[in-house]
């Protein structure tokens, strides 16, 4: 009898899935005219988040200082909890393609992008930071918007930032 129940709760189980569980991220596109930020795992939609870019959010990034947030394809490189902001996953920019251009226009290529919450001690804007473009290049979201990608995105995943 015991084994006839531990057997037909296995099965059942194997039915069902679990609840509440979310997949891990294993692409990031980030589409800057939308002010859109979406996780996906499998070809599947996570979850999408409204973004602020930086101060001059429109076209490619040049140059250190710009205000632009890059645009192409990247990786999560690594998770930075002692940020001047509620944490930041830091974004593979420059690429090789990104420092040719730059040193073929006899400027810095910048670096230090990264997706991130608010800067600390300022969690009480919240969503208003989105009223205008503010950073200097990242893209930015609420501080509990970040904890959910945070815990969602392994460093090395793929992120695509698009115009």
């Amino acid at each position: 009898m015991l084994i006839a129940a531990a057997a037909t709760f296995l099965f059942e189980a194997r039915q069902k899935p679990a609840a509440n569980t979310r997949g891990k991220t294993d692409r990031i596109l980030v589409e800057k005219s939308a002010r859109r930020l979406t996780l996906f795992s499998a070809g599947r939609k996570l979850k999408e988040y409204r973004v602020a870019l930086g101060f001059s959010p429109a076209g490619r990034k040049q140059r250190e200082g710009d205000g632009r947030t890059p645009e192409g394809n990247y990786t999560i490189d690594f998770h930075k909890s002692d940020s001047a902001f509620h944490r930041a996953l830091h974004i593979s920019y420059p690429d090789a393609a990104d420092t040719a251009r730059a040193e073929e226009a006899g400027v810095a290529p910048g670096g230090d992008i990264m997706i991130h919450g608010l800067p600390n001690g300022l969690s009480a804007l919240g969503p208003a930071h989105r009223v205008r473009d503010w950073t200097a290049g990242c893209i930015a979201v609420t501080d509990s918007e970040m904890d959910e990608i945070w815990a969602s995105v392994n460093d090395g995943t793929a992120i695509e930032i698009r115009p």
